[in-house]
């Protein structure tokens, strides 16, 4: 077997990572790479294989970071299946069209204000129009390549090839992926963790380890840090929803459509039953967001026993009486003009396109205002430069000064923290000869790497983009 990593090395977002065994090239997950425009371009553009040579696809769940670069996959030539579960492959419909529907407004933004400035005068060299990596069109082409599996059990991908998906808990669908080879030298089997979830987490049900592996895979996002408690997620939000709104501001939620804002919507549906927050008006101005909390009321058996406890004490653990759901831009629009205290929750999360640039042009400058950051901010995004509390942002390509509060609920991160990787992959541990981390900036990475090899004595790699190591 051999394994060659092509994205999430040494970076957190472009997960792909190619499997060669048994005449059979499996790509494990085909995410999108998100930093600057430049080097994105590029390495969205460029697989490494050719997409006609690719035999399968396996994909751990449905962030676009993971799943995001697929219709590009297809628009080069892959022909094979996209094996996932129901609930990641019914959250990749609505998903991979927003993607491609947002590359193709970006595309023609970009396009109106380069045209703009050449015809005053202030643009230099014409480059050419910028074209999107793919359109919606793109993202529909690729839907029919999926084939959903159902967890804990086997699927051949050929005589000597087969593999095996279990509960990751990261978000709704996610799983860990096992692949196992019958070799001439016997079996190979390699684990990739997708992305560890926490136990506790609100909506979805707790993560599983992997069958035993000699390889594992596994995702370093928070490799040097230990989270706060889940049980204090509800209490910060409350707090920060009744400062806010005490001095006539809004409150500004840079979300995930999928995951993040269905766990802010289902905490706030508490908090109003119990009467801990005021009651002003709550958006979800998303229409990606409104129709993948469409996917999670399908997949109930997605659930934990706590958010099926809710359901019986409301007819709709994502509906109620103070929130709104914006699909219509000119709806969403009209948010500019409300005068009081409301809560808008907005995609993207890292604050790197879609409506929440909007929002955060119109308020980040009042300091009656929050911005609320409940997810991870990687390197170079708007939202980390956020985070940061830099004085100054572009938004647009234009400066705007930072001076809204800025609120950070690291509580809800969907990804474990140092100590709950440690002990995720703790009964793994006997049978493992390497351990490559993948999917974290190198800071997280090196501070995991020495904690496996403290903790359990293991050789740990930490691979860049396009390595390759054999495995036997």
């Amino acid at each position: 077997m051999k394994l060659t990593f092509w994205g999430a090395a040494k970076t957190v977002t472009g997960s792909m990572h190619l499997v060669e065994a048994e005449g059979h090239r499996l790509v494990l997950d085909c995410g999108l790479y998100q930093g600057r425009r430049k080097e994105a371009e590029e390495r969205n553009r460029n697989f490494p294989a050719h997409p006609r040579e690719i035999s399968s696809v396996i994909l751990s769940h449905a962030h676009i970071d993971h799943s995001g670069n697929l219709p590009q996959l297809v628009k080069q030539g892959y022909r094979g299946h996209i094996y996932s579960t129901a609930a990641t492959a019914d959250l990749c419909d609505p998903m991979l069209k927003d993607s491609g529907f947002l590359q193709e407004k970006d595309a023609e933004f970009i396009n109106k204000r380069r045209n703009r400035r050449r015809s005053i005068g202030e643009d230099g060299e014409d480059t050419g129009a910028i074209k999107p990596l793919y359109t919606m069109e793109d993202a529909e082409r690729a839907l029919p390549h999926f084939r959903t599996v159902e967890t804990h059990t086997d699927t051949v991908l050929n005589k000597n090839l087969k593999f095996r998906l279990v509960e990751a808990g990261h978000m709704l669908g996610s799983t860990s992926v096992y692949v196992e080879a019958a070799t001439a030298r016997g079996p190979v089997r390699l684990g990739f963790s997708g992305d560890v979830g926490r136990v506790g987490l609100p909506i979805i049900r707790d993560p599983e380890p992997l069958p035993p592996v000699d390889y594992l895979i596994m995702e370093s996002t928070y490799g040097n840090r230990i989270h706060e408690p889940l049980e204090q997620a509800a209490g910060k939000l409350a707090d920060t929803v009744n400062r806010t709104a005490a001095r006539g501001g809004k409150i500004i939620a840079p979300a995930f459509a999928v995951g993040r804002t269905q766990q802010l919507v289902l905490l706030l549906h508490d908090l109003a039953l119990a009467g801990r927050i005021p009651s002003i008006p709550i958006f979800v101005d998303s229409p990606l967001a409104v129709n993948v909390t469409e996917v999670f009321r399908k997949h109930e058996e997605c659930y934990d026993p706590e958010t099926r406890a809710l359901l019986d004490r409301t007819s709709d653990a994502f509906g109620f009486r103070m929130l709104r759901y914006i699909r219509d831009v000119q709806q969403s629009k009209a948010l500019n003009d409300l005068r009081g205290p409301c809560l808008i929750i907005s995609a993207s999360g890292m604050c790197e396109a879609g409506r929440i640039l909007h929002h955060l042009w119109n308020n980040i400058e009042d300091g009656r205002n929050t911005i609320l950051i409940t997810g991870f901010q990687a390197e170079g995004t708007l939202g980390r430069k956020i985070v940061e509390q830099q004085p100054l942002v572009n938004i647009f390509g234009e400066p705007r000064r930072l001076r809204a509060e800025v609120v950070k609920i690291n509580e809800l991160s969907g990804h474990a923290d140092r100590q709950e990787l440690l002990a995720w992959m703790k009964p793994l541990v006997p049978g493992l000869k390497k351990v490559f981390l993948v999917h974290g900036e190198p800071l997280q990475q090196q501070a995991l790497q020495a904690a496996i090899e403290s903790a359990h004595g293991l050789a740990v790699e930490i691979p860049g983009r396009g390595d390759s190591f054999l495995l036997d």
